[in-house]
């Protein structure tokens, strides 16, 4: 009995100086790694250059804003970055509704009818894609972003038009839970779109609800929500708002698991439908997996260690199977595109399977902060490369590497910085 007690020791010991040299090994190669740096120092840089979401998008996004305030904060005004942080509540409707965001009244040229004026912001134009349920979110988790690098909590009590922004954020969820809830699921609604994305399945008017829109649920916007809800118990000041903010955050992360959770496949489903599915019911929507929906569930807490290597495992099958540049693939399969509507992405185009770093680079940022450090570092590489071979940190790129949309896309920027912050900081603090 005491040989076997001692081989068990020595097996341990072992192990345990294996997983050191292992870590050590890693901590070498972050350490090492130049061109971490030089992703850094890029997306430093594009941060002096102020607050538009990319080179092809002249406005202030709350969803964009939200993935890159952090390293804005440390880069460029912070008196400007709440100027433009307070601008949104300019714009708030009088049920609570945030728009997606707005731009200086002489940039506006698109042409789009559906704009919203503000008499306290004559000279920006405001504007909304009615299809997403995440502008609220976005906004608060970018006002507690800005807090927490700041120290700033005086902005909460701001006030816009008679109201504090604490006032106003707390309206922007009554509008959430007045508008876009679903009593049968205890969850939020939104129209069908691909994962994350911004444009309705069904074609019709694509970024606006139509009479053509099915509305569903699905993970994002409800992971979104918790994150917001946890923000909103951290901002309070209130006893009783703390209460409601952390028992609205049990029931949403609850009825998430409840609901969306596939515990069988270890994945989310793609949507609940309130009134009718667009697809036809030979189509098995449940056979696609959804990367960005569910990182942002793994920033939520709704899955543990097992589960979250269990969607690794899955991103990463997908991501070979598609062969797409990076773990940033949005959907794996894509959607074909006979049950989409007219005009809409086709197969690994856009949001239908393209890949996108503003959303595969936080998925790196949960990995590290769960204790996948190797794992991070090496799904990280290629959108590290990529920027460095294509000069730019483009907002998505096709199956085949091709870069797309706009060369300075903020979000994209943002969030690698953050990993590669994040990796560094993990590496510094090895013994």
């Amino acid at each position: 009995m005491k040989y076997l007690y001692l081989c068990a020791v020595c097996v341990f010991v072992i192990s345990c100086a294996s997983l050191r040299d292992k870590s050590l090994d890693l901590v070498k190669k972050i350490n090492s790694d130049q061109s971490l740096q030089k992703v850094e120092n890029l997306a430093r840089k594009l941060m002096k250059k102020g607050f538009y979401a990319g080179s092809g998008y002249q406005m202030v996004w709350s969803r964009d804003l939200n993935t890159f305030i952090e390293l804005s904060c440390e880069e460029y005004d912070v008196d400007v970055i709440r100027e433009n942080l307070v601008m949104f509540f300019h714009f708030q409707q009088e049920n609570g509704e945030l728009l997606d965001g707005y731009v200086p009244r002489d940039a506006f040229t698109w042409g789009d009818p559906n704009t919203y004026e503000s008499k306290t912001a004559p000279g920006h134009i405001g504007f909304k894609n009615t299809v997403e349920t995440d502008q609220e979110t976005s906004l608060i988790q970018a006002i507690f972003k800005y807090i927490t690098k700041t120290g700033d909590r005086s902005i909460l009590e701001e006030k816009v038009v008679g109201k504090t922004i604490y006032e106003r954020l707390k309206l922007s969820i009554d509008c959430l839970l007045e508008e876009r809830y679903s009593k049968t699921y205890g969850l939020i609604t939104g129209a069908t779109t691909f994962d994350w994305g911004d444009v309705q399945v069904e074609g019709g008017d694509v970024v606006d609800i139509d009479e053509l829109t099915h509305c569903s649920i699905d993970i994002y916007d409800n992971a979104m929500l918790a994150i917001a809800l946890d923000n909103m118990e951290k901002m309070a000041s209130d006893p009783k708002d703390k209460l409601r903010w952390t028992n609205l955050l049990r029931s949403i992360k609850a009825n998430c698991k409840k609901y969306l959770w596939d515990e069988n496949n270890n994945k989310f489903i793609p949507h609940i439908y309130i009134k009718g599915s667009p697809f036809p019911e030979s189509f098995n929507e449940n056979a696609i997996h959804y990367h960005g929906g569910t990182a942002i569930a793994i920033e939520a807490s709704m899955l543990n260690k097992k589960e979250i290597a269990a969607v690794l495992d899955h991103m990463v099958e997908n991501v070979k199977l598609s062969g797409a540049p990076s773990i940033g693939l949005t959907v794996y399969p894509p959607y074909p595109s006979e049950v989409l509507g007219k005009g809409i992405s086709a197969p690994y185009e856009y949001q239908n399977g393209g890949d996108w770093t503003w959303f595969g680079g936080r998925m790196i940022q949960q990995l590290i902060k769960n204790g996948f450090i190797e794992e991070a570092y090496v799904l990280m590489r290629p959108m590290v490369d990529r920027v460095l071979i294509n000069n730019g940190f483009y907002e998505w790129y096709k199956i085949d590497g091709t870069p797309a949309g706009s060369s300075d896309f903020k979000g994209s920027a943002g969030v690698l910085a953050k990993s590669i912050i994040m990796l560094k900081e993990w590496a510094s603090l090895q013994p």
